[in-house]
């Protein structure tokens, strides 16, 4: 496929998942949430009790549906090729981070994107925090930063991650006692589309997102070191079919889907430093993961247990964050935010220098 057609395949893509995105609000998700890959892993982390905060619980179909459709597609393409090994425990710590930056900011890359389309002005912030960690990280990577390579593995290795969606999906369903659930109403966890619906969504973003390797921190990265904006431009597409089906959705229902404004957003909160901070820190750990996450579950779909580990580090992160306070709230971030999203840039720096500077002393 050469240049213009993937291009042009990358954004018919975001068109796609962009709309996917606001219908998922449309059908009962939380407004400017349709997709967030953080806080669908903070729900999910709440769900199987790794943290108690009653408003975020609920097991997320989308993540589900975004691995299993990874793993089937990468199969039929005989592309599922379970391999790992590059610096495990370094990618849990950095995967933790993320979610703690992203915890700070209230949404992942892609939620940033969403909450744009849906006139949350404080996600400006959001984007010039995230552009500017990339851009350190991409500073290290011209350096030379690496976390070596990664060795191939039994077919065992890269089935564990999708199976643990299938039995997610199980207890999903079958919600026993000990799956908690937030009840409608009582906060963002109430807040979902019909399970079936969701799992679909999570599907079909799975799929798109898994053939035309889409990912933000890729296509800022890619932009910088090699003036390709292929995958950058399958996220603008997916601002510019948010935003357009937003506006629809607005004119013809009785709900406003579109809200211009810095006060009041749906979860989110006005502070434009920590809005920032939160997103510097997701950017310059993504670029030193090699992805977002939602590329990250792609990659753990395709047997990457090196991406399954970034998650694994993701999902204690959530429950790190609102079992010592960590997460902000609509009121604004917390002060233990606030020093963990620094400890957080800290650690960012050690690990790019000493993957760096150190490697090539050797």
């Amino acid at each position: 496929m050469n240049q213009k057609k993937e291009t042009l395949t990358i954004i018919i893509a975001g068109f796609i998942i962009g709309t996917v995105a606001s219908l998922l609000v449309f059908f009962g998700n939380s407004k400017n949430m349709g997709f967030c890959i953080a806080c669908f892993i903070r729900d999910t982390s709440g769900a199987i009790g790794l943290h108690r905060a009653a408003p975020v619980q609920y097991i997320r179909p989308e993540i589900i549906g975004i691995v299993l459709s990874s793993f089937i597609l990468a199969s039929a393409a005989k592309e599922f090729k379970p391999r790992g090994g590059s610096s495990p425990m370094t990618r849990f710590i950095l995967g933790f981070f993320v979610i703690i930056g992203g915890l700070m900011f209230l949404g992942c890359p892609f939620r940033m994107i969403v909450r744009l389309a849906g006139g949350d002005l404080n996600a400006i912030f959001g984007v010039i925090g995230f552009a500017a960690g990339i851009l350190s990280g991409v500073y290290f990577l011209n350096k030379g930063y690496s976390l070596k390579r990664t060795y191939k593995l039994s077919m065992t290795e890269g089935l564990i991650f999708p199976v643990i969606q299938v039995v997610l999906f199980i207890l999903l369903v079958s919600a026993p006692a000990f799956i908690f659930f937030t009840e409608a109403g009582g906060g963002p966890g109430g807040a979902h589309a019909p399970i079936l619906i969701s799992l679909a969504a999570g599907l079909i973003v799975g799929a798109l997102a898994q053939r035309t390797r889409l990912c933000m921190v890729g296509g800022i990265r890619d932009i910088v070191l090699f003036k390709d904006g292929k995958l950058l431009s399958g996220f603008i597409a997916i601002f510019v079919s948010a935003l357009a089906t937003n506006l629809i959705l607005s004119a013809t229902t009785d709900v406003s889907f579109f809200k211009l404004s810095l006060a009041e957003q749906p979860v989110a909160h006005t502070d434009g430093l920590w809005n920032a901070l939160g997103m510097y820190l997701v950017g310059f750990a993504g670029a030193l993961l090699g992805g977002c996450p939602l590329r990250q579950l792609i990659l753990a779909g395709e047997g990457n247990t090196d991406s399954a580990v970034t998650i694994v580090g993701l999902i204690v992160g959530a429950a790190f964050a609102h079992n010592f306070g960590l997460a902000s709230s609509p009121a604004g971030p917390t002060l233990n935010g606030q020093i963990a999203v620094v400890i957080g840039i800290c650690v960012s720096v050690i690990i790019a220098y000493m993957n760096t500077f150190r490697n090539s002393e050797k």
